[in-house]
């Protein structure tokens, strides 16, 4: 077992930043520390763990296995620390230097993100965000778990006793076409729509049936899938240059309508709805900062969702 006494602690946030940037210069900028004073921190960290703890290479460093597993645990860690000092101050936004990363896989995310940046710079402006906003990301999850992520806000609830999380609005999935597409007003059921191709999201990695009913109910009509793509832009982008048929969020709709010509298909339903939750570590609900920046999230949902 590691004899913590022969560890200096002020050692284990450099090995946080260096983690999370997986880029010892990108970490000496975030400390306001030179890089060699990074490197040499490491040095002793790896004499203490006797790990190498990160591969260097040309595009940064990558966390060895031991790395990934000290991580895992050091994060929550410094976290319940940060949190015990902030509460003893009290929480005060307009002078808060927190840092918060937030993931939002659905695809209101670029819209909500530039929303809630809009709050809390406002109200918090010394408050760092970082967003992650990819359609199909990976090991989300365990981003959230292991403190990659403060936050999430995703159409898939994430599991575990770990975690805490709410509803912030519900969403379906519908059939959209471009304009003067001949499914427009002749199609008057999803049934209807199978004379016609189809270009979707591809599914998630790891996924072999979608967790929700609303898509499965879509998949089940058995649709020509013509084409797969990454992100939903891009089902609306190939929809309104082809006859294809997508199926994307109803909280897509307007803005796809005013910006791309693309518009939901008239007396076809959509799919069961789903909620779009907002979800985090349980062990954070009582942080002063992290509600705080909940109840941003929440404004914010609303006000896109309504707009």
């Amino acid at each position: 077992m590691l004899n913590l006494r022969g560890v200096d602690l002020n050692l284990l946030p450099i090995f946080e930043a260096a983690y999370e940037a997986k880029s010892l210069s990108k970490a000496a900028i975030r400390l306001a520390m030179t890089q060699p004073a990074v490197s040499h921190a490491l040095s002793r960290l790896r004499a203490a763990f006797r790990d190498e703890l990160f591969i260097r290479h040309s595009r940064g460093v990558t966390p060895t296995p031991a790395a990934d597993a000290i991580y895992s645990r050091l994060g929550e860690a410094l976290e319940l620390v940060r949190a015990a000092v902030t509460e003893s101050r009290g929480f005060d936004a307009r002078t808060s230097q927190r840092r918060f990363a937030i993931a939002i896989p659905h695809p209101l995310g670029p819209t909500l993100a530039l929303k809630v940046m809009e709050r809390i710079a406002s109200r918090a402006p010394r408050i760092t965000l970082s967003f992650n906003t990819r359609s199909r990301p990976v090991e989300l999850e365990r981003g959230l778990r292991d403190g990659r992520f403060d936050l999430l806000v995703d159409w898939l609830p994430a599991p575990g006793e770990a975690l805490a999380g709410e509803p912030l609005f519900d969403d379906e999935l519908v059939a959209v076409a471009r304009r003067g597409h001949p499914a427009i007003g002749r199609a008057r059921s999803r049934k209807a729509l199978l004379d016609w191709n189809f270009v979707t999201l591809r599914p998630r990695m790891g996924l072999d049936e979608h967790p929700l009913e609303g898509v499965r109910e879509w998949m089940r009509l058995g649709p020509t899938l013509a084409l797969e793509v990454s992100e939903f832009l891009e089902v609306l982008a190939v929809v309104r240059q082809s006859e294809l048929i997508g199926l994307v969020p109803r909280s897509l709709v307007n803005a796809a309508r005013k910006i791309l010509d693309v518009r939901a298909i008239p007396g076809v339903p959509g799919g069961t709805p789903f909620p779009v939750r907002m979800n985090w570590r349980a062990r954070r609900s009582s942080d002063p900062a992290h509600e705080f920046l909940r109840d941003q999230v929440r404004i914010a949902a609303r006000q896109v969702v309504k707009a």
